[in-house]
């Protein structure tokens, strides 16, 4: 399952300029008065709702559609949005075709990208909101004090995947606690002829940017990406930069597959589980492989996740579009209130069997998560109570700072230039958007 949000962000700026354009205050919808939220089971006979989703997806809502028609006499369509998915939806929109609920990755760069004042629902005072499981509630799905994303899964978190069975074999009975001590493991499996690392530099090697982000948990709790967002900081300057130089620093070591610059995600899940390398620096996509390619006491068995930042095990987490919803101003307001129901449905009396039909971590802490679930996804859960946002969940834009690591695998840029090439798409999309200090 490949993160999409990356593929897209080139064109956010100018996408968010033309959903500006093309917005008419006077024919969105809504009012500036609290919504209201009509009760779970409310009937909706003769109402036809509309989801978008995209091909990852596009599934995720089936229980909640069954139960919600049945409970209402709503009919409910959820549409597949062509790849990229983020772009598509964004042309739609700027055009004025619009759905009443769709799948966005729930950031504040990707709800700007959406014009969300003009064009999305306010979610504040929803009735779930109290139902969140600790500080998952604010987590993300905010713009400028505004509510827009519902978040119905839990957020992706980087950290390292390990095979367990590697581990052992070479004597290693604890999980690093620090970046250092990672890569003292590393250069020992390295010593002992086994392969530490698995990256994929063929395809689109959207997973490099994971080993930048790591990097710069410390920073980011610091408030880094506050400083890039005021032009204060930029991705040339020492922090961002020397993230990139250890990066490239490690493939020069040989601590990757010797295939890094032809590999692609696809062989990335296999490696792992084979043993043929031991750690893979990921987000919880790739577990979503893993479980394609082994049942849940295979994958308790032999993976393992814990979380990794220069001084510690704090995670990085970046929630996706298969995250979240938002719900359209679509100038009918019944559709509009039917809409707002569906989100109090699926957060609601229809939750408990969602997580159930997902197999995955519940948000609520009145809904257990189901068993069957595997402990690397637990464990990748339960690291988000004290991580730290990623580049695309606090950054005001988002760079393609994966396709420029890339190049970087391929020899055909620099770390320098890679920095370089960062910091003036960064430049460009903020000016684009308005941003003070560019």
């Amino acid at each position: 399952m490949k993160k999409r949000f990356p593929a897209a962000l080139a064109l956010t700026a100018t996408a968010a300029l033309a959903l500006a354009g093309c917005s008419d205050p006077g024919a969105g919808g809504g009012s500036s008065e609290p919504a209201t939220w009509p009760d779970q089971n409310a009937d909706l006979s003769g109402t036809t709702l509309t989801i978008w989703a995209a091909q990852n997806s596009n599934t995720v809502p089936d229980s909640v559609v069954a139960g919600f028609e049945e409970l209402t006499g709503a009919k409910v369509d959820v549409v597949t949005i062509p790849d990229p998915y983020e772009q598509s939806v964004q042309t739609k929109v700027a055009t004025g075709d619009k759905p009443d609920l769709a799948f966005w990755q729930p950031t504040a760069s990707q709800l700007t990208a959406l014009n969300a004042s003009e064009n999305l629902q306010s979610l504040d005072d929803a009735p779930w909101l109290g139902a969140y499981d600790g500080d998952l509630r604010d987590i993300t799905g905010i713009l400028d004090d505004t509510r827009y994303a519902a978040l119905i899964t839990t957020p992706a978190v980087e950290g390292v995947y390990y095979n367990k069975d590697v581990f052992a074999a070479a004597g290693i009975s604890e999980t690093p606690a620090n970046w250092d001590e990672l890569l003292t493991v590393a250069r020992q499996l390295k010593s002992e002829g086994t392969t530490p690392f698995f990256d994929f530099g063929g395809g689109t090697p959207w997973a490099t940017q994971w080993w930048v982000q790591v990097q710069l948990a410390d920073a980011a709790q610091d408030g880094l990406w506050d400083r890039v967002n005021s032009g204060e900081e930029k991705f040339t300057d020492e922090t961002i930069q020397g993230a990139i130089d250890t990066y490239d620093g490690l493939i020069g070591e040989g601590l990757f597959n010797e295939n890094l610059k032809t590999a692609t995600f696809e062989d990335q899940g296999p490696a792992l589980l084979a043993g043929d390398a031991a750690m893979a620096v990921q987000v919880n996509s790739f577990f979503g492989q893993l479980q394609s390619l082994a049942d849940t006491a295979e994958l308790d068995e032999k993976i393992g996740f814990f979380p990794i930042s220069p001084t510690g095990n704090v995670g990085t987490f970046i929630p996706d579009q298969s995250n979240a919803l938002v719900a359209f101003k679509t100038g009918d307001a019944t559709r509009e209130a039917a809409a707002r129901q569906l989100l109090s449905y699926w957060l609601g009396d229809g939750y408990a069997d969602f997580v159930e039909a997902q197999s995955t971590v519940s948000l609520q802490s009145d809904v257990p998560t189901p068993d069957g679930v595997p402990q690397a996804l637990l464990d990748a859960s339960a690291s988000l109570s004290d991580s730290v946002g990623s580049m695309q969940a606090l950054a005001i834009v988002n760079p393609d700072l994966y396709l420029n690591l890339g190049d970087m695998i391929q020899g055909t840029k620099t770390p320098t230039e890679v920095a370089e090439a960062t910091q003036a798409q960064f430049a460009e999309l903020a000016k684009a958007i308005g941003a003070a200090g560019f």
